[in-house]
C-alpha cells in the first residue's frame, strides 16, 4: 500500500472513540508508518471524507468507530468505480456501540490485536448488500451495508439507541431499546418477496436480511449467513406473543433462533419488501428510512483486512 487515510468518528462509542484516539493513533504509527487522518464531524460526513482520501491516491483505508462510521466508509467507496475500488482495502478498528459486523469476519475488538491485524495485511473479498428504499421525506435513495438490513422491530430499535445515551454499553442499550419497541411498536403487516420462490403477506415482528450474522448488540439473527456465497440470509420473525417473545429471548443470542417455531429462514439474491403501514428500516445500525425497499447482492463487492 502506498498511502494510508484514516477515517475517524470520535463520537463513536459514546465519544470513547475521540478519548482513544491518541493511544489508538500512535500503535497506528509505530504498526502501520505514517497515514493522514480524516476526521469526521456529524452522520454523512465519512462518505465525504473517503472521497477526499481517494484524491490524495490513498490505498488502504483504516475506518475506526461502529457499524455505522463502517457503513459510510462502505458507501463512499462503493461511489467510484470498480477499476478504483480493486484496488483499494478497508481496514477497521472496531470502536462503537454495536461493531456487530466483526463477529463474522474475525476481526478483533481489542484495539491492538486490530491494528496488527491490519499490519499483518490479508485482503479477502466480502459481499454486500445494495438496496433502494425510501427516505424520512419519501425520496428514493440507494444504500449500500456490509451486515444486516432489517425492518419492523430493528427500525424502531436503531432509533431509539442512536436518540438515546449509550453510556452503559452496546447489550443494555440494545436490549433496553427492545423492550421499550416491543410495546409501543407493535407487529407489522408487510408483503414480502424472495427472489421467484417465496411471495407472501405476513404479520411480523422483524425481518432480517443479512449479509453477516449478527446485529442489535449480539443477536445472532442470520447463524448460517456467510460474507462470500453470493447469497442473502432472510430471517423472518412471525407472528409471536409477547409472552413467547420473552419466553424465546435466549435464542436470539445463542444460535438457535431457528428452533423457534414462528421464525423463518430463506435465502436469495433478491428482497422486496412493502407495507401498507410506517415501517423503519435499520441498516447497519442506522435509521435511515422506510419501506418499500428493493435489496440486491453485490458479490465480491469489497475488499476488506480480516482473519
Amino acid at each position: 500500500m502506498s498511502r494510508i487515510a484514516f477515517i475517524v468518528n470520535p463520537h463513536a462509542g459514546n465519544g470513547s472513540t475521540g478519548s482513544k484516539w491518541p493511544m489508538i493513533e500512535a500503535l497506528a504509527r509505530d504498526r502501520l508508518g505514517p497515514f493522514e487522518t480524516y476526521m469526521t464531524r456529524g452522520p454523512g460526513d465519512a462518505v465525504l471524507r473517503v472521497k477526499n482520501a481517494l484524491a490524495q491516491k490513498v490505498r488502504l483505508l483504516v475506518c475506526v468507530g461502529g457499524d455505522g462510521t463502517l457503513n459510510e466508509v462502505v458507501n463512499g467507496m462503493m461511489m467510484h468505480e470498480a477499476s478504483v475500488r480493486s484496488d483499494l482495502a478497508l481496514g477497521f478498528i472496531p470502536n462503537g456501540t454495536g461493531c456487530d459486523f466483526v463477529r463474522t469476519v474475525s476481526i478483533p475488538q481489542d484495539l491492538e490485536q486490530a491494528i496488527d491485524l491490519i499490519a499483518a495485511g490479508t485482503v479477502r473479498s466480502i459481499d454486500l448488500g445494495v438496496l433502494f428504499f425510501r427516505d424520512d421525506q419519501g425520496h428514493e435513495r440507494r444504500r449500500y451495508f456490509h451486515n444486516i438490513t432489517s425492518f419492523g422491530l430493528g427500525g424502531d430499535v436503531a432509533r431509539r439507541v442512536n436518540r438515546t445515551t449509550k453510556a452503559l454499553g452496546p447489550f443494555v442499550s440494545f436490549m433496553w431499546a427492545t423492550l421499550v419497541s416491543i410495546f409501543s411498536c407493535g407487529k407489522k403487516k408487510i408483503r414480502l418477496r424472495v427472489d421467484e420462490g417465496f411471495e407472501r403477506e405476513l404479520r411480523v415482528w422483524n425481518v432480517a436480511v443479512a449479509n453477516g450474522q449478527y446485529h442489535g448488540g449480539g443477536m445472532w439473527v442470520a447463524p448460517g449467513a456467510s460474507v462470500c456465497d453470493g447469497i442473502l440470509n432472510v430471517t423472518v420473525i412471525g407472528d409471536l406473543t409477547i409472552p413467547e417473545i420473552f419466553l424465546n429471548l435466549p435464542k436470539l443470542y445463542n444460535g438457535k433462533i431457528n428452533d423457534i417455531e414462528k421464525v423463518t429462514t430463506l435465502a436469495g439474491e433478491k428482497v422486496k419488501a412493502s407495507s401498507n403501514e410506517q415501517v423503519l428500516l435499520d441498516v447497519d445500525g442506522e435509521q435511515p428510512g422506510m419501506l418499500p425497499i428493493d435489496i440486491g447482492i453485490v458479490p465480491d463487492g469489497l475488499n476488506i483486512i480480516r482473519g
